[in-house]
């Protein structure tokens, strides 16, 4: 963990590098500090997953709107001032990156930041964290 899932409705995959999107908005969960400057996310747990909504519904239905959610969920822990430096984090790279989107059509942005208190199961196995923690 932390893992952002984008959810957004498939009249933008031509209009915009979703792929591109994913990873500029990776790069900055990189780059979250917390208070002490440490990097807050682990760079072998960071991941982004962008999926179209197969059906959907925006607004009044009177227009080709379109409309991202992302939901960034992580592990208990973090200070107020982390959880809200990783929110405007996203929210800024993901409003950089579709700012040609907003200047040609009606398009909704939401982030949300969760928390995963109390879990009951949290299995996991990679290859990843160990190749990123060779320190």
């Amino acid at each position: 963990m932390p893992h952002l899932v984008i959810l957004y409705t498939p009249n933008l995959e031509g209009e915009t590098d979703l792929s591109a999107l994913c990873r500029q908005l990776a790069d900055g969960m990189l780059g979250v500090k917390d208070e002490a400057g440490k990097q807050v996310f682990p760079t072998g747990g960071t991941r982004v997953l962008a999926y179209p909504a197969a059906h959907y519904a925006v607004a009044d239905g009177q227009g080709d709107y379109a409309f991202i959610y992302m939901n960034l969920r992580m592990g208990a822990g973090r200070s107020d001032a982390v959880r809200k430096l990783a929110g405007d984090t996203i929210l800024e790279r993901a409003r950089a990156h579709l700012a040609p989107v907003f200047e040609r059509r009606l398009i909704g942005l939401t982030v949300q930041v969760d928390e995963s208190p109390g879990q009951v199961y949290d299995g996991k196995h990679s290859t990843l964290h160990p190749h990123f923690n060779k320190n």
